[in-house]
């Protein structure tokens, strides 16, 4: 298997890595094509992103039928919505006369079966009538496209493994620019929602195979900034879709908006190269030999005499280890640390996209609100790559959760004392902001190394199970404001400090070796046993 060669790769000292050998941990070549990759996730957390002003919320009302066409919406909801716009007077041989004293004339109350909406161009909400009793199809699309993000996750690592990280990326970006495309011109809501399923699904695709591929083009310690630097253009698409909702305020032109640049994108297929490492997984010395050949003479270096010959495979005589997710429940300790990481990975994108993908929800302009949450997420990268190359992992994360839980915690009673404080709220929400963008930058980390190498993919893989239920719940959380205003801040405050609690019953990883098999864990267990 593809997997298990590159297992065996990644037990080289860094004197045995002949990739990073031959070109260097890092260099000019490095640099651009880390940099070429990370670009594509601009797109992608487009997205992702787009349907908060998908469904942007508008003022609402009853349609006026063509008799009272001329009286102002604000009289109109006043006379014949007492009970919001689900509900409407029936105006069955009313004049306009009558209008002020419906409620003096006894009338009952009906269904409104049509709507008019206030503010600039189209929103999903307003052509297709999501309100009242279809307002639940929103948070059932957004459920769809997470569900696909979740199943997408798993299924994209099987394909990166069998046909190269360079094709499935490539293949991704120009299906989801397709889907994207379509999206914009889908006639039914029921449609709409089907090709965000799909859509979520290619684009975690195109992050993780872009990840990947990033952090298999260097070595050494800079596997660790390329990694947590591939986050950087994240932060930049939150402030660039913000500037594109508030310029196209119609739902299907902003979709080909974030959309259209993808075939942009596709033009990389001549300049990124596939990841060296698993073409030297794959026994295709002499595509990597032409890789080399190409990086070394960007980053001027020599490539050493004998690099054909390092380029061979080794044969090794011990076997791989048989593993399966059940070795992360076989023993005590295994299983304390796989549960304690479900936990913690769901707290994370829970409270992360908790926050995302309802700005809309916490208060104040949306728009700004989209620049501030993506501005504060780049110093929160830059401080998560500082502390991962320091290393440490346990108190950090610990901490940037439980502050995270705290600043969310703080906006409840803040919220329920006054409605003129929206600027503490916002700023409190923006804390929390950064201190979870910081710890969803050092978990992936944290819960690989706390993994032996053997099982380290089937580890983070899992975790991702978790994460993947707390996608499929975001677009619900703010539902549980009908239950009361302070429930949505409630849970994403229990969640962020439960979560942060629980990392502290892990081990710290950062000064430690990585191990590689079941059993040197076992033996470390073992003798933290006898020592205590």
């Amino acid at each position: 298997m593809v997997l298990e060669k590159l297992l065996k790769m990644s037990k080289k000292s860094p004197e045995e890595d002949v990739v990073s050998t031959a070109i260097g941990e890092y260099g000019r070549w490095q640099l651009l094509m880390t940099f070429l990759l990370s670009l594509f996730n601009i797109p992608c957390t487009w997205h992702i992103f787009v349907p908060t002003f998908h469904a942007a919320e508008r003022e609402t009302w009853c349609a006026r039928p063509k008799e009272f066409q001329d009286v102002a919406p604000s009289l109109w909801r006043n006379y014949t919505q007492p009970e919001g716009f689900c509900k409407i007077y029936d105006l069955a041989n009313v004049t306009e006369a009558d209008l002020p004293h419906l409620a003096q004339m006894g009338r009952k109350l009906v269904s409104c079966k049509e709507w008019e909406f206030g503010g600039e161009g189209s929103t999903l909400t307003s052509e297709f009538d999501l309100v009242c009793d279809r307002k639940t199809l929103n948070n059932i699309a957004e459920m769809m496209f997470l569900g696909g993000v979740a199943i997408g996750g798993l299924v994209c690592g099987i394909l990166s493994d069998k046909y190269g990280r360079k094709k499935t990326l490539m293949a991704s970006v120009l299906l989801q620019t397709i889907l994207g495309v379509v999206i914009a011109f889908a006639p039914w809501f029921e449609m709409y929602f089907i090709l965000r399923a799909a859509l979520g699904f290619i684009s975690v695709s195109v992050v993780f195979s872009g990840f990947v591929l990033s952090i298999e083009l260097v070595g050494g310690n800079w596997r660790t900034v390329a990694g947590i630097s591939y986050l950087f253009p994240v932060s930049l698409s939150y402030i660039t879709i913000a500037g594109m909702g508030y310029l196209l305020r119609d739902w299907r032109e902003l979709q080909l908006a974030i959309s259209l640049p993808g075939f942009v994108f596709l033009i990389l297929w001549w300049v990124l190269p596939e990841s060296p490492r698993w073409l030297l997984a794959m026994g295709r010395t002499n595509e990597v030999m032409a890789i080399l050949q190409k990086a070394s003479n960007w980053n001027k270096k020599e490539l050493p005499i004998n690099i054909d010959k390092q380029l061979l495979p080794c044969d090794s005589d011990s076997e791989t280890e048989s593993v399966s997710v059940m070795d992360l429940f076989k023993t005590r300790q295994m299983r304390k640390k796989t549960l304690l990481l479900f936990v913690i990975w769901f707290s994370v994108y829970l409270v992360y996209y908790g926050l995302v993908l309802n700005l809309g929800n916490i208060g104040g302009d949306l728009y700004i609100n989209s620049i501030l949450s993506g501005s504060v997420e780049i110093p929160a990268v830059a401080l998560s790559i500082l502390i991962l190359l320091k290393g440490g992992r346990r108190w950090p994360l610990a901490l940037t959760m439980i502050l995270s839980g705290a600043a969310c915690g703080c906006t409840i009673p803040i919220g329920l004392a006054s409605d003129n404080l929206q600027w503490v709220i916002t700023t409190l929400a923006m804390m929390s902001r950064f201190s979870i963008s910081s710890s969803n930058a050092i978990i992936p980390v944290f819960t690989a190394e706390l993994y032996p190498t053997i099982i380290r993919n089937i580890g983070v893989g899992a975790s991702n199970v978790s994460a993947g239920i707390a996608l499929m719940l975001v677009p619900y959380l703010w539902e549980m404001a009908n239950v009361h205003p302070s429930v949505p801040m409630s849970i994403l405050a229990a969640c962020g400090i439960i979560g942060g609690a629980c990392v502290l019953f892990l081990p710290e990883t950062g000064s430690k070796p990585l191990k590689d098999t079941l059993e040197e864990e076992a033996s470390e267990i073992k003798r933290m046993n006898n020592n205590s």
